[in-house]
């Protein structure tokens, strides 16, 4: 029998029951919203009070827009003050491509609008393709005012499209310091990561240094932007401007390279690949280093066309290389007065002799001389570049003692220099032998390395380098920054008649009885001194070194100073598969007859710039030309210039000197050196171009 749970009595509701629960919950509710509304009130007054300044500066964004003015680049000035690299004014129209709805649409539009060619319409689609859409991408540069302003006029249609008048790097004298020089670029997205996200590299219109020099002076060229306020509406149209602060351009960096003599020796080079280096011997100041083929930085910093990058690329003489601190030859016989340094240093004496029959036996092989010589002793060694000799003295000596002297002299040697990189070579010896492959040197080393063959190799400017100090005795640095201070270089400790012997010796090999007669100065009481050098690439059985294919030719050298008996300048030429040194040794003579004699220097080079249609630029204007027509492409002719290149250096030297005479009246004596570089390139950017028309 289950037992039936009692019921709950029913609580009484009552009219006080009812109004006991009602002021509880009033309780609650009133307590909970005059929490919140403090709450409310406490983050209004915070708002209004602590935060005030950052939605102040929200609210002025909406309606002040701030862009950033590209700064001028600073000047890149020769040892007398003459722009190397300037900057000139000019319109130009980018395209942000996430701004831009349809960017087909957009570049079509400005490809009709701009007159471009359907090559640039492709270069401009593959860049927005690759690029980041942050990123403004370069549609034209120095167009006309007409064309800026009918862009200009149709913005509405264009959005994303920004049209504007700045500056862009100018090199006046285009490929012959573009391996020097370098060129300038839009950042791409790893620098633009490195930098911070620096807002300045993803500014319309800025660009940095992309290689060599550009690259390793960009923190002191870049200068400082400037800044925009505008006032805009809703959609962006700008009401009116509001405030503008000027850019401060980027700092000048004055070299020690002679700007005349890099636009000459890159010239006459002509149609040969190959480098020019010279060097002050006093300072070690470089003057030129010219490296030949060559591209033009111009088209780089204008955004250089897919087809005429192909056509650089693709060159079989590397046009993309700079061969002065990049190209490792065998240095061939250029390297035998410093041998000849060495076989002093060890005790030989410079009346000893051989007797060369036409080369010299080792073991079980002879290796030939180039001519049957007679007696032999060091000068005759020298001029008449005996190899038997130093066949012989190499072994004497042992090549230890003369691998020793070689990186003395500057082979095998980094120098302290602003470049992004340098190929130091090889200077073979019978430690880097074990190392390198892993076995034991040899006699036959010994007798190719005495002659600068073998596992041998040297830069152009490791060249120049081992002649300014075989001309001198001392260790001579090269330098490529100009500066003031003195100059003292530690001394070899060779006798005056030791370093004289070597010096006659190498005067007549120019000037005597030697190899390089061709090479002798048309300049009265200027005598050059120099030595010749033929490096073979391939083994006779495939070429004579003469003839035949290029890339099988003898690579041709020559090192020299002048004036012999009281050096100031030296330095090397080297042509690649010049079919030897006889390639080499004229253009070393033209260049020295123009350190001394411009005048007849340039009649010489205007000869053969006649037969070899038109100057270094002008052939790289008709080569492209050429190139982009096999490949279905149409090139416009290049606009008319000046019959001569020099007159536009000269122009912008005028207007340097111009700069600098007013500044050195206004300024202290002890101000001027430091004021007068930065202030031409300062101030003188807008007025380069009506002076140069």
């Amino acid at each position: 029998m289950r037992l039936r749970k009692r019921a709950r009595p029913r609580e009484v509701v009552t009219q006080s029951t009812l109004e006991n629960a009602f002021d509880r919950r009033t309780f609650v509710i009133g307590t909970a919203m005059g929490g919140l509304g403090v709450l409310l009130a406490a983050r209004m007054g915070y708002i209004a009070i602590a935060e005030n300044e950052k939605y102040e500066l929200e609210s002025e964004s909406n309606r002040v827009n701030l862009s950033l003015i590209p700064p001028r680049r600073g000047w890149i000035l020769d040892r007398n003050g003459a722009p190397l690299a300037s900057n000139r004014a000019d319109f130009r129209v980018d395209i942000i491509p996430e701004r831009t709805p349809d960017t087909d649409a957009t570049i079509d539009a400005l490809t009709t609008i701009l007159d471009l060619d359907e090559n640039q319409a492709a270069d401009i689609r593959k860049r927005v393709e690759d690029g980041p859409g942050y990123q403004p991408v370069e549609i034209a540069s120095g167009i006309s005012y007409d064309d800026f302003a009918a862009v200009s006029v149709r913005l509405p249609d264009l959005p994303g499209v920004i049209p504007q008048r700045g500056y862009s790097r100018f090199y006046p004298t285009g490929p012959t310091v573009g391996h020097l020089l370098g060129y300038v670029g839009t950042a791409n997205a790893e620098e633009y990561d490195e930098q911070d996200r620096n807002p300045l590299l993803v500014t319309p219109g800025y660009k940095i240094g992309k290689d060599a020099l550009e690259k390793q002076f960009e923190q002191e060229l870049r200068g400082v932007p400037g800044a925009r306020r505008v006032e805009v509406t809703a959609s962006g149209r700008i009401v009116r401007e509001l405030e503008t602060r000027e850019d401060v351009q980027g700092d000048p960096v004055r070299l020690t390279i002679d700007g005349p003599l890099q636009d000459y020796a890159a010239r006459r080079i002509g149609l040969e690949s190959g480098s020019v280096v010279v060097m002050d011997c006093e300072t070690g100041d470089l003057l030129c280093m010219a490296s030949m083929p060559s591209f033009d930085p111009n088209s780089f910093s204008q955004g250089i066309g897919r087809v005429e990058y192909a056509m650089l690329r693709d060159d079989e003489r590397v046009p993309l290389r700079n061969k002065v601190l990049k190209g490792l030859y065998p240095p061939g016989s250029t390297i035998k007065p410093m041998h000849c340094m060495a076989f002093l240093d060890a005790g030989v004496k410079p009346e000893e002799s051989i007797i060369c029959g036409g080369g010299r036996r080792v073991g079980n092989r002879f290796f030939n001389c180039w001519s049957n010589h007679g007696r032999v002793d060091m000068a005759k060694a020298i001029y008449q570049s005996c190899d038997s000799y130093f066949y012989h003295f190499a072994q004497q000596v042992g090549f230890e003692k003369v691998a020793q002297w070689a990186h003395k002299m500057g082979l095998g040697e980094e120098f302290d220099l602003p470049v992004a990189s340098q190929f130091y070579g090889t200077v073979p010896e019978p430690d880097w032998k074990m190392r390198k492959f892993g076995r034991e040197w040899q006699n036959y080393d010994t007798v190719n390395s005495s002659i600068g063959q073998g596992y041998y190799l040297a830069s152009p400017l490791q060249l120049a380098v081992m002649s300014a100090r075989l001309a001198t005795g001392n260790r001579v640095l090269p330098r490529l920054r100009r500066g003031s201070d003195s100059i003292r270089f530690e001394s070899f400790g060779f006798s005056p008649d030791e370093i004289g012997y070597v010096r006659q010796a190498m005067s007549d090999t120019v000037n005597g009885p030697g190899t390089a007669g061709r090479a002798r100065l048309p300049i009265e009481d200027v005598l050059m001194a120099g030595k010749t050098g033929t490096a073979q690439v391939v083994s006779l059985s495939k070429s004579d070194g003469k003839t035949g294919p290029w890339k099988f030719r003898d690579h041709g050298l020559f090192v020299f100073f002048a004036p012999f008996d009281n050096p100031k300048y030296a330095g090397a030429v080297v042509i690649e598969h010049g079919g030897g040194s006889g390639a080499a040794y004229p253009i070393a003579r033209d260049v020295m007859t123009f350190m001394f004699d411009p005048a007849k220097g340039m009649e010489a080079l205007r000869a053969l710039e006649q037969q070899w249609g038109g100057t270094a630029k002008e052939r790289l204007n008709a080569k492209y030309r050429n190139y982009a027509a096999a490949e279905g492409q149409v090139i416009p002719p290049a606009p008319a210039r000046d019959e001569d290149i020099f007159d536009q250096v000269e122009a912008e030297a005028r207007l340097a000197a111009r700069q600098t005479e007013n500044l050195a009246e206004q300024a202290s004596p002890s101000r001027v050196d430091n004021r007068t570089a930065a202030e031409v390139s300062r101030g003188s950017d807008a007025a380069n171009r009506d002076d140069l028309q």
